[in-house]
């Protein structure tokens, strides 16, 4: 398969920092209009510019990224599909290089006709996916303050979990007691704190009952999807007018919301820039792949993704199959898009940090909300 080639290279601070000491001199060259820079028009500028800003991708090089991105989550597909030793998939965080891993020596060639570097590793994806459902139950058990999260992480073949000093002995008595090998495990010690991100402070997003604020996710067939946390089955909305259709939360973190017949739904998502993203599809991201999610808290940033499959321990309980990326969001952003590109990813759950020092959020997946209640993205 064709992989974009680079146009140009992402710039360290590191880098610019020897370049302004040794060179003083020279003037740094004025960044290209993004309007002359070939393929921009098929991106927001808002998205450009907070990839740079974010990640250190001048817009030439954030191009490349997401026209890679794209490429590579086709390969994704194709190998999850007709590999059945199919391990997991993720992309270089620097270079545009696309791995698969596979747990069959013998499906090496196969995955390497995909386009990608082949990893042999020792565990199938659907291994993993057994023992993170066997080690659900006794991690939320141990409570948050113990174990705040857990994930398959396709890099390392295992299942990482996140735990707290205080909390590794009761994340080993979990292992232990759901029979999983202590080798397939992970233990990362951590002092995130996951937290939903709802608001009850005023702002100026859409609002739940009382006055508590959330974000906007995604709009669909006649109304728009949100996270599941930031409201129950019949609570009203304002600012747009609305109804909770449904809620699912926690378990997992997503809503329905169908508002009145005078709000016009657009396939966009706001860039607090001035601006729009046009949402053009739902396609599934790898990990490794460059994101970036707005709320009405703290607007637009960019990040990437860490891993799929995610469950956090929330106060309120356990949320499962959620996004783990490195996209900061405060709270009031709950409910709001994740975008690779132009293409729905998730729904801000929840997290700990904030965007003066960054974190840890988490989303939930857009696909599996569309197919709980039968809706279609709007797209433009």
């Amino acid at each position: 398969m064709r992989w974009t080639q680079m146009r140009g290279m992402a710039v360290t601070a590191a880098s610019l920092t020897l370049v302004a000491g040794t060179l003083t001199a020279q003037a740094a060259p004025a960044a290209a209009p993004l309007d002359e820079i070939p393929g921009a028009e098929d991106y927001a500028p808002g998205l450009l510019r907070a990839m740079e800003r974010d990640l250190g991708m001048a817009a030439e090089r954030a191009i490349d990224r997401l026209e890679f991105q794209d490429e590579a989550a086709e390969s994704q597909e194709l190998a999850a599909e007709t590999l059945e030793s199919y391990a997991g998939t993720w992309l270089d965080p620097e270079k545009d290089e696309l791995f698969v891993a596979v747990a069959d020596p013998a499906e090496v060639a196969v995955a390497e006709a995909l386009g990608a570097t082949v990893v042999t590793v020792e565990r199938t994806a659907e291994e993993l996916e057994t023992f993170r459902a066997a080690l659900d139950a006794p991690l939320s058990a141990a409570g948050t303050e113990a174990v705040p999260s857990w994930y398959v992480d396709a890099t390392s073949n295992t299942v990482v979990v996140s735990v707290t000093e205080e909390g590794r002995a009761a994340a080993e008595a979990a292992v232990a007691a759901a029979g999983v090998p202590a080798d397939a495990v992970t233990l990362e010690t951590t002092t995130e704190a996951p937290r939903t991100l709802i608001d009850v402070v005023g702002g100026n997003a859409y609002y739940i009952g009382s006055g508590s604020r959330c974000s906007v996710g995604f709009a669909v067939n006649d109304g728009f999807i949100t996270a599941g946390h930031c409201g129950r089955t019949g609570a009203t909305t304002s600012s747009p007018n609305g109804t909770f259709v449904g809620s699912s939360f926690p378990g997992n973190d997503y809503a329905y919301v169908r508002v009145g017949s005078g709000n016009t739904l657009i396939g966009a998502v706001n860039n607090y820039s001035g601006g729009r993203v046009a949402v053009r599809g739902s396609q599934q991201a790898s990990v490794g792949a460059s994101v970036c999610r707005s709320g009405s808290t703290t607007g637009w940033h960019c990040g990437t993704i860490q891993a799929f499959n995610s469950t956090v321990n929330y106060a309120e309980g356990s949320v499962r199959g959620l996004i783990r990326t490195n996209v900061c969001a405060e709270p009031g952003d709950s409910g709001g898009s994740l975008l690779a590109g132009n293409q729905a990813q998730g729904l801000t759950s929840g997290g700990s940090g904030n965007c003066r020092t960054g974190g840890t959020t988490y989303f939930q997946p857009v696909n599996p909300v569309l197919s709980a209640y039968g809706l279609s993205l709007r797209t433009s």
